[in-house]
């Protein structure tokens, strides 16, 4: 009976083990370990962002946030991130936050473009 108990639960976690589309595994670390690096982390979340990986995005900008609390560019492309999740009261909040900041008009646009495309304005 024990030998039977551990082919099912072998057979379990092989179907279950690895969702379809799972990443590889070598790519989960170097994404986990992109937000210790700054730039790396927020070139990642840029390229999340334009294939539409917003979740992911996401999380990548909070793990660069959580590392380097004093990054107002990554706090900046959050911002704008949480348009593109729907929260858009987040991220007017977040936006509010950040307006005493110096930032380049260019970041500016890049951050608010998302809230602009969803309001039309």
């Amino acid at each position: 009976m024990r030998g039977f108990r551990f082919v099912i639960a072998a057979g379990f976690l092989a179907v279950i083990g690895a969702p379809t589309g799972a990443a590889p595994p070598g790519s989960f670390n170097a994404i986990a370990s992109a937000g210790d690096n700054e730039s790396i982390g927020m070139a990642l979340a840029r390229r999340q962002i334009a294939r539409g990986e917003t979740v992911d995005a996401l999380a990548t900008l909070e793990r660069v946030i959580i590392l380097h609390p004093q990054s107002m560019a990554a706090r900046l492309l959050h911002a704008g991130v949480l348009c593109l999740a729907d929260d858009r009261q987040g991220s007017l909040i977040e936006f509010e936050r950040l307006r005493g900041y110096s930032f380049s008009k260019a970041q500016w646009a890049e951050a608010t473009a998302p809230c602009r495309a969803r309001t039309g304005g």
